[in-house]
């Protein structure tokens, strides 16, 4: 099982999640981060650490997310690591409470 990062994450990317992953298994995109599935060692240290609440276990992802175990899986390899916590993105508040944000990425899953 792996754990994945969904929408709540999108145009926010905090970090805080990244600090405390002990096996560095976060890509960061320009606006989201992923987890790769690969690297990921289910240990759950990142779910209670995201102000997002973005990051779920696969079989706990809420109904209507599941496209993100797909979102996550297809982007982590292009994506370089990243293990450091860096600052949100500047309106990451706004957009903390804005849902259905994969709509507005020109990515094909």
């Amino acid at each position: 099982m792996t754990h994945v990062v969904t929408d709540a994450c999108i145009r926010c990317k905090y970090t805080d999640c990244v600090d405390v992953c002990p096996v560095d298994c976060f890509k960061e995109g320009p606006e989201y981060l992923v987890i790769d599935p690969d690297e990921c060692i289910d240990c759950a240290v990142c779910i209670p650490e995201c102000p997002a609440n973005a990051i779920y276990a696969e079989d706990d992802l809420p109904k209507g997310m599941e496209i993100f175990l797909q979102f996550n899986k297809k982007l982590a390899p292009t994506l370089p690591t990243i293990t450091k916590r860096k600052a949100a993105l500047p309106d990451a508040e706004q957009w903390r409470v804005v849902s259905h944000k994969l709509s507005g990425l020109n990515i094909a899953l």
